[in-house]
Formats: C-alpha cells, sequence, structure tokens
C-alpha cells in the first residue's frame, strides 16, 4: 500500500485543496491530510478542531482518505504514517518559490521522503485560503470557492461583512 500525505494549515480549506486531495487519492492507494495544529508562520483564524471538521465533511465518500493533526516537523509526520511522498498543490510561481526551498529542506531531513507536485485545476488556480478570508471578512460571497460548511461558517463570522471583527465562537 502506498500511503501520501497532503500537510497544510487548511484555514480554512478551500475547493482548490480538495480538487488536489481527491487527485492525489486517485493515484495513491491512502492519503493522509495533515493538518498542522499551530502553524509557525501565520496566526490561524479556525482552531484546529474547526479546520479537521471542515476537512472530514469536505472528503466525506473518499474512502481513502484520513485527516490527522501534526505538531512535529513534516517528514516525522510522515514516517509516523509510513508515507514514501508528500503531495503538494501548486497554483502560481510564488507557490513554486515556496515549495522549492520546502522540499530541499525536508530533502536534507529525509532523503527517502519525495514530494509530488500536483498542479491546481484552472479553475481552482486564484483560490487561496488568505484571500478567501479577505473576502468574506469584507462580507463577499466565498460560497463557489470553499466547501459549504466553511462558507456557512464565514457567514455566521461575518453576519454584516465588517472586516477585523469576526465573532466570536462562543457567540
Amino acid at each position: 500500500m502506498i500511503t501520501a500525505i497532503c500537510p497544510g494549515s487548511y484555514d480554512p480549506v478551500t475547493n482548490g485543496h480538495v480538487d488536489v486531495i481527491r487527485r492525489a487519492a486517485a493515484i495513491f492507494d491512502r492519503i493522509v491530510v495533515g493538518v498542522v495544529r499551530e502553524p509557525t508562520h501565520k496566526q490561524t483564524l479556525f482552531s484546529v478542531e474547526e479546520r479537521v471538521a471542515f476537512l472530514e465533511a469536505a472528503l466525506a465518500g473518499i474512502e481513502n482518505v484520513i485527516v490527522d493533526v501534526f505538531s512535529e516537523l513534516v517528514v516525522e509526520f510522515a514516517r509516523k504514517h509510513e508515507a514514501k511522498t508528500m503531495v503538494k498543490g501548486l497554483r502560481v510561481i510564488s507557490d513554486f518559490e515556496w515549495e522549492f526551498q520546502m522540499n530541499h529542506l525536508n530533502r536534507q531531513l529525509a532523503p527517502e521522503i519525495e514530494t509530488v507536485y500536483v498542479m491546481a485545476s484552472p479553475l481552482y488556480s486564484f483560490v487561496s485560503s488568505s484571500g478567501v478570508k479577505e473576502i468574506a471578512s469584507f462580507g463577499g460571497r466565498v460560497d463557489e470557492l470553499v466547501p459549504a460548511a466553511v462558507a456557512k461558517r464565514f457567514a455566521e463570522l461575518y453576519p454584516d461583512g465588517r472586516p477585523g471583527a469576526p465573532v466570536s465562537p462562543q457567540e
């Protein structure tokens, strides 16, 4: 059985992420979608529990995909799941520049783990989590960019489309 991981912050998962994961699931026997608990390079809007729930809802019905959370180096997460491959989506040139650097660092740490890149479908090549968050915060519609559960949560967070002042999850 060939296992691959698809790591990311998924804050939030977009339809572009779902597309890449579905396509990877058609190639590999098992996909482990790895959600970074607390990314060091950015603060998340959604809790790890919400991000996992969004992914599980969006990926329901894809039998060979599971979602797991990790806090260690991505290569250690891959080893934990006995994955020899990491799958990463690429949308634009800036994604390549970041992934090129990460690939070399990961290869230094774990030369036995290969990274495979899946090009974004043209339909989703412009969709990013940060862009979606900005659109939603100003009251814009994101229904066609994210899974339904994410769009619903954005509508709850930004009922008046006021940027910078999301409603807290407890309200």
